[in-house]
């Protein structure tokens, strides 16, 4: 079925609640887990599902994300008809940018019907997770549904943040409820409710009708969860596609992460820190394939001071150099450097940082290209901090990229 796919990755968001990781970059390519961005998740489910022709639309601060698609996903031969293309945002059908995922979609119909493809899988670009589309493709065609969900199970009191999905004994989706103030809960289990993982699989003629016809309605949002999907479950043969199951062709799905706000996207990577880590990135069936910059391997040396650099349970980039300085349950990206005496701990640290010698960072998230003074601390006043950085809900520091320390 993969060659009868079309998959479309919506990446144009703002992604305003991790701002400012996003103030200079669309949230699909802040980076992750010291060497990844966050769209190497999707892009290497499409890659293990045998997935070849891939349309990434794009919109907000997007130089970022298309240059990490030219620089760590240009694997596929046009050729052969295989593609991963960024799409951006292009007015194709009027004078408005994107106004929904379901706008996003009908801006590009041209490209889906010229695919001849009889599946269109549309997938978000924003998400960290593991999953194999491949099985979810299979059901689809073996249910012989219209649209397939893939769906998981929440508590129910999280389920209101997401589109939730009531489904019979057969795995029909009998309602869509999109926000619900009180979410249906699962008929087998009061606690959890099933709800929209934002990934679908459509038959691709009625998703260009359904698409033709949303457009014609002046008051639809033109979005998926909002008006498409309870049009269609009332309409049309809606399945359900548990996530979580072992139907993967090489891997079973695991793991899903919505990295939405600061406190998630922190924990996401915290828990690759792990001592068993939910996500495992060295899994040599499913490796995470993405970009990153001829660096030299990391190493750690003794300070000026004779002081031993120690580095306990945290992840290193190429490039990482730590000179006497002492990390603890962090995230290291590619050229960072630490010095005497410095102490790093439960911190994320972007690209080209360094810190100065005998600085001091507890839970921060350091952007790129940042200079912390010798002796600076961070993370130890939130009322300081706040006067000068983001701090979140939940007392995280993020330093933004760029930031010059003023003396």
């Amino acid at each position: 079925m993969q060659d009868q796919t079309l998959t479309f990755i919506l990446a144009g968001g703002a992604g305003s609640r991790l701002y400012p990781l996003t103030a200079s970059r669309s949230k699909p390519s802040v980076p992750f887990g010291g060497k990844y961005r966050i769209i190497d998740f999707t892009l290497t489910n499409c890659l293990h599902s045998g997935l070849r022709r891939i349309l990434v639309l794009t919109q907000y601060k997007s130089h970022s994300l298309n240059k990490h698609l030219r620089d760590g996903w240009s694997i596929y031969n046009p050729e052969l008809g295989e593609y991963i293309t960024p799409v951006p945002a292009q007015m194709n059908s009027g004078e408005q940018w994107y106004q929904g995922t379901a706008d996003a979609i009908f801006q590009n119909l041209n490209l889906l019907e010229r695919s001849n493809a009889e599946y269109t899988l549309i997938l978000a670009g924003d998400h960290i997770y593991r999953m194999d589309y491949a099985a979810m493709l299979s059901s689809h065609q073996e249910q012989g549904a219209d649209v397939t969900i893939a769906c998981m199970e929440v508590p129910v009191e999280q389920a209101k943040s997401f589109g939730v999905v009531v489904i019979n004994e057969d795995l029909k989706i009998i309602a869509f409820e999109e926000k619900p103030d009180q979410p249906t809960p699962h008929p087998e289990n009061p606690e959890k409710a099933l709800v929209s993982m934002g990934l679908y699989v459509f038959s691709t003629k009625l998703l260009s009708q359904t698409l033709a016809q949303d457009q014609q309605n002046d008051a639809s949002n033109h979005d998926f969860g909002k008006d498409i999907l309870p049009l269609m479950v009332q309409q049309h043969n809606v399945q359900a596609y548990k996530f979580g199951g072992a139907r993967g062709r090489v891997t079973p799905d695991y793991y899903w992460r919505d990295v939405g706000t600061l406190d998630a996207y922190y924990q996401a990577n915290m828990d690759l820190l792990n001592p068993v880590p939910p996500l495992n990135l060295y899994q040599r069936n499913w490796p995470i394939r993405t970009y990153q910059p001829q660096a030299p391997p990391a190493r750690t040396i003794i300070g000026s001071s004779g002081d031993e650099s120690i580095c306990v349970n945290s992840i290193l980039a190429g490039g990482v150099v730590i000179s006497g300085g002492n990390v603890r349950h962090s995230i290291l990206s590619h050229d960072v450097f630490i010095d005497d005496s410095a102490i790093i701990e439960k911190s994320i640290l972007f690209g080209d940082v360094r810190v100065g010698a005998g600085a001091k960072l507890r839970n921060c998230i350091i952007d790129q290209n940042v200079n912390i003074p010798p002796g600076e601390q961070i993370g130890y006043d939130l009322d300081k901090d706040r006067n000068r950085f983001t701090v979140s809900e939940q007392g995280i520091v993020i330093v933004p990229r760029g930031f010059v320390f003023v003396s």
